[in-house]
């Protein structure tokens, strides 16, 4: 399967259909893995569902921090959706958590989103 060799659309396209139960039982936490591994390869609509599932706590723990950090990322390749995002999330963050997200989104960026 592509999404199993490393193609990171085939990776985010089996995220979209685990999300949505579409050919395959909806299951969030496997929506997230094939999310982050096309992530990692700088898909920008990966990045910014990842920040979805994280606001809502869908397949991973709820994190404010990680899903402005996804956000942030994905709005820097481009997603104007996900700036929106973060302007609504940041009204429910601290200083601190916004100053964390952002110093994550920097060594996420550092380290080409690998490890994020």
């Amino acid at each position: 399967m592509e999404a199993e060799q490393g193609d990171a659309k085939a990776q985010y396209n089996l995220g979209v259909m685990y999300a949505n139960g579409k050919g395959v039982p909806e299951d969030d936490k496997q929506a997230v893995k094939w999310y982050r591994l096309a992530a990692e390869q700088g898909v920008a609509n990966a990045q910014y569902n990842l920040g979805v599932m994280y606001e809502r706590g869908d397949g991973v723990p709820e994190d404010k921090v990680l899903a402005y950090m996804w956000w942030n990322l994905a709005a820097a390749n481009g997603i104007e959706d996900a700036s929106t995002n973060k302007g609504i999330i940041t009204k429910n963050m601290t200083s601190s958590q916004i100053a964390e997200a952002q110093k994550l989104s920097g060594e996420c960026l550092k380290k080409n989103y690998k490890n994020c």
